[in-house]
């Protein structure tokens, strides 16, 4: 029993070491596409007056990120701001005909 826990455990180990040395999934094209869809649905949001604050800054980090070659991180940074400026346009068609409450 303690041979098979032995071998389990040294299965788990290798298999986390393989995950951690394995390079960055995302290409420059993903990072470049991502940063772009992200800058398209912002202009929108910008369109209607209702960018929230941050989004700029995201799409700023995202470009410096694929500037270094992290396109992984790139990716990710791009993708919160697109939900970002998704979620504004979201939140001003739900809240466009709203009346002040009194």
């Amino acid at each position: 029993m303690k041979t098979f826990i032995k071998l389990v455990m040294a299965s788990v180990l290798a298999l986390s070491l393989a995950a951690c040395q394995m390079g960055p999934t995302k290409t420059a094209a993903d990072a470049s596409s991502a940063i772009a869809a992200a800058v398209k649905a912002n202009k929108v949001a910008k369109k209607h007056y209702v960018e929230w604050r941050d989004t700029g800054k995201l799409i700023k980090k995202a470009r410096k990120a694929k500037a270094k070659g992290d396109f992984d991180k790139a990716v990710k940074l791009a993708n919160k701001a697109k939900r970002q400026a998704q979620n504004a346009m979201a939140q001003y068609k739900e809240q466009k005909n709203a009346k002040p409450r009194l």
